[in-house]
């Protein structure tokens, strides 16, 4: 029995929507997110390359002219990359029997980490067509994206998806539905973490808030690859620790697999979001630690 549990605000997924000619037209939630996101995104770019002396003598890595042209290959990316990802990592089998649903991303269904891998593939075509450098315009967008990531959770929230384990703490969310409500031995009303609200602070406000702080008041991006290295740690890190809260994806769900875990060693396991967030913190460990490696190596072979 859940002692004590906080109503879900049902706000509904849409903010509004217009019928025109047997079409209906709406704006959700999550696009808002999406659309904002992408303009504080921006905002922060352009602000930052405006800012000559947040860089090194190079000064940044392109001209704030060509960040429109950034931004259009960004978008592409979060888009294709966030679908497809989703359809690889988590529905593969559906999807393979079902291609045309593929296109349908009005009906939800988007993998951060497709998303992210869009996002690089993306960011290096530019790079190569504009002969641009990748590291400092990699920093740029690792402190451009925690807005992004958070308003993304907050709309996880609201549209009453990616909900997190039954929980008895205070602060859980009693989130409607029968699937939401189907929670083994608990009676009566089942609340759940509001995992999507800890990844929302956590990847978007504590990491965002580190972020401009290293690349603002540090001068961070005066060492190119540092703050992408710290953006990588912060989200893998904090995925990983939210995955412990969240409830597991379905497919991978198994009567010998309850917590739904896709990688399975006898008792111990990972999820999905683990496995694909490990990577990223390998490589944000290395991005960090590169630099202090290499003035360290360059100290010693400069000893008589």
């Amino acid at each position: 029995m859940m002692i004590g549990y906080l109503p879900f605000p049902d706000i509904g997924t849409e903010i509004f929507a217009l019928e025109l000619g047997g079409f209906r037209l709406a704006l959700r939630w999550y696009a808002l997110a999406y659309i904002v996101g992408l303009f504080v995104g921006w905002r922060i770019c352009a602000r930052t390359i405006s800012r000559a002396d947040f860089w090194a003598k190079a000064g940044p890595p392109f001209l704030k002219r060509q960040l429109e042209d950034l931004f259009t290959w960004i978008v592409a990316g979060v888009i294709i990359g966030g679908r497809l990802g989703f359809v690889l990592f988590y529905q593969p089998e559906y999807y393979l029997q079902n291609p045309l649903e593929i296109l349908m991303v009005w009906q939800g269904g988007m993998s951060f980490h497709g998303g992210f891998l869009g996002v690089v593939l993306s960011t290096l075509i530019f790079c190569h067509r504009q002969g641009v450098a990748v590291l400092p315009t990699a920093d740029l967008l690792a402190i451009a994206t925690p807005p992004g990531l958070f308003l993304g959770r907050v709309a996880n929230f609201t549209n009453n998806e990616l909900w997190g384990r039954p929980t008895d703490l205070p602060w859980g969310v009693a989130f409607p539905g029968e699937v939401a409500q189907a929670c083994p031995g608990v009676v009566g009303v089942c609340a759940r973490h509001p995992s999507q609200l800890y990844e929302a602070i956590l990847e978007g406000l504590i990491l965002g808030a580190l972020l401009l702080f290293l690349a603002w008041l540090r001068g961070w991006l005066r060492t190119p690859g540092r703050l992408t290295g710290v953006f990588l740690l912060g989200y893998g890190s904090s995925r990983v620790f939210v995955e412990f809260f969240r409830q597991p994806d379905m497919q991978f769900v198994t009567p010998d697999n309850p917590i739904g875990y896709a990688l399975l060693w006898g008792n111990w396991g990972i999820t999905m979001g683990q496995s694909l967030s490990i990577p990223m913190i390998l490589i944000g460990v290395v991005l960090i630690l590169w630099p202090v490696l290499g003035q360290r190596k360059a100290g010693l072979a400069n000893q008589p």
